[in-house]
C-alpha cells in the first residue's frame, strides 16, 4: 500500500518523539496521545488568528492511517481551513519519520474546531 503524502506546506507547528509510557496494550502509541498532540498543534495555529482565549469544541473528522512507534520523530502540520464569526477550523496532519527510514509518512489527519471565548467562557467574535 502506498504511503500518504502530506498536503500542508511549511514547517511543522509541533515536533516531538513519543516514549514507551505513551504506548497502548499493543505497543503502538496510544491514540489519545496523538489526539492531544494534534489539539496542541491546532491550538497553536488557532491562537494566531483568535488572539485571546479559545476552547476546543469539536473534532470534525479524524483518520488514523498508520500506527506511530516509540522513537518515531512526530511532526504536526496545521492550517486554518475555515473561519466563522466566533470559530476557526484547523486541519492537522501528523507525519512521522521512522528511525530506520528517512521518508515522511502521514499517520493521522483531522480537523479540529476552536471557538473564541471571553473571560466568562462564552463565545465571542474573533477580532481581526
Amino acid at each position: 500500500m502506498g504511503e500518504l503524502i502530506r498536503t500542508i506546506k511549511g514547517e511543522p507547528v509541533v515536533r516531538t518523539v513519543p516514549m514507551p509510557a505513551d504506548t497502548n496494550a499493543n505497543g503502538d502509541i496510544f491514540g489519545g496521545w496523538v489526539l492531544s498532540q494534534m489539539d496542541i498543534a491546532g491550538g497553536v495555529c488557532a491562537a494566531r488568528l483568535v488572539r485571546g482565549r479559545f476552547a476546543t469544541v469539536a473534532v470534525d473528522s479524524m483518520k488514523f492511517h498508520r500506527p506511530i512507534a516509540v522513537g518515531d520523530l512526530v511532526s504536526l502540520y496545521a492550517e486554518v481551513t475555515r473561519t466563522g464569526t466566533t470559530s476557526v477550523a484547523v486541519h492537522i496532519e501528523t507525519v512521522v519519520t521512522r528511525r530506520e527510514r528517512a521518508e515522511e509518512i502521514m499517520v493521522t489527519e483531522g480537523t479540529y474546531v476552536y471557538v473564541a471565548i471571553d473571560d466568562e467562557g462564552r463565545p465571542r467574535p474573533i477580532d481581526g
